[in-house]
């Protein structure tokens, strides 16, 4: 494709995006004809700032567009299921060191995860359709684990986390309705874990916004959606094993791992991953606790989408309060948003 081509296809999905930001939410929505007073200021209306670029043009055309610069706190709550594959363990004491081994005769059953998080979300609109913007958060997380085989072991590990990531989303109108789609990349950061978990998540919603009769900058919007979430396979940690496992279970379980040793003919009591098995029931039968385990596994989420429904009250052109929740899918989540918008 020469440049001429690329500059004419560039020109079109632009201008397309401009036309057709009519009613977009977050973007800029056309004020209806009723609205014929306040329809007119816009079209006056001097727009003398940098951001968002072809901000002047939108106003002229009769676009209401937010204010550029925003900040907004986020409170989120979420549960879901993990699948762990490719389990590796290793053992760490004032005498042994035993590295990460594969352990494929462990055996999970149902893991989930439930999480909470406070997050700062600082945006710009660079244009009336393209929002930019930054994640900056703190939070907790509690995962459950559950081993079926060779053993019975029920964990559970509460470790802090913080976030911190980027994101870009675009918004459109089509008819009566507006659409958006938005992603994001975070890197979060758990206590218990040598490295950031890359997290990619994907939102698509459609929806509609309904302008006060006595107030066109005031409106409620409705909508609906879905999330996609995928996180960095990989995962490496180390946690004390009394952390992992109740103190007052260490003894009994330690026991059943000692004897299922026991069971092994000589030739697989020579195998790196049921020395380190035997190695930490021994530790377990110490019933100290203060083994370090070291692990790693690759973990994922059962079901990456999830169905959305969310709301918004935006009082002004400043203040804007949003909610949203997950009602279909394995994943269940509620958020609650307050957003202050200004210029500069």
């Amino acid at each position: 494709m020469t440049m001429k081509k690329y500059y004419i296809l560039f020109t079109f999905l632009v201008s397309a995006l401009l036309l057709n930001t009519a009613n977009a939410q977050y973007s800029s929505k056309k004020v209806k004809s009723k609205y014929q007073t306040y329809n007119d200021s816009l079209k006056t209306y001097k727009y003398d700032y940098i951001f968002p670029i072809w901000g002047q043009g939108a106003y002229k055309k009769g676009f209401d567009i937010p204010y550029p610069v925003g900040i907004m706190a986020n409170y989120m709550w979420m549960k879901q299921s993990i699948i762990i594959d490719n389990f590796q363990i290793g053992l760490k004491t004032d005498d042994i060191d035993l590295d990460l081994t594969p352990v494929d005769f462990i055996q999970f059953g149902d893991n989930s995860n439930v999480s909470y998080t406070a997050n700062i979300r600082p945006d710009i609109w660079v244009f009336p359709f393209l929002n930019v913007y930054g994640i900056f958060g703190v939070g907790q997380s509690t995962t459950d684990i559950s081993v079926i085989k060779p053993v019975l072991i029920n964990s559970t590990v509460t470790q802090d986390i913080t976030t911190a990531g980027v994101g870009v989303m675009t918004a459109f109108g089509i008819g009566p309705v507006w659409v958006s789609v938005d992603g994001n990349w975070t890197w979060n950061k758990p206590t218990l874990l040598d490295k950031a978990v890359r997290v990619n998540v994907l939102g698509v919603r459609m929806g509609h916004t309904f302008t006060f009769k006595s107030r066109p900058d005031r409106n409620v919007a409705f909508w609906i959606g879905g999330m996609r979430a995928k996180m960095e396979s990989e995962t490496v940690g180390q946690i004390k094993l009394g952390e992992a496992i109740p103190i007052e279970e260490l003894n009994a379980k330690g026991d059943e791992v000692v004897t299922l040793w026991d069971d092994l003919t000589p030739q697989e009591k020579l195998e790196p991953k049921n020395i380190v098995v035997h190695q930490i029931g021994k530790r377990m039968q110490a019933a100290d606790g203060e083994a370090i385990i070291k692990y790693g596994m690759d973990k994922q989420v059962a079901e990456m989408w999830n169905m959305v429904v969310g709301a918004q009250f935006q009082l002004n052109k400043n203040w804007m309060l949003r909610s949203e929740t997950g009602i279909v899918g394995d994943r269940k989540q509620f958020l609650l948003s307050l957003n202050y918008r200004f210029k500069i």
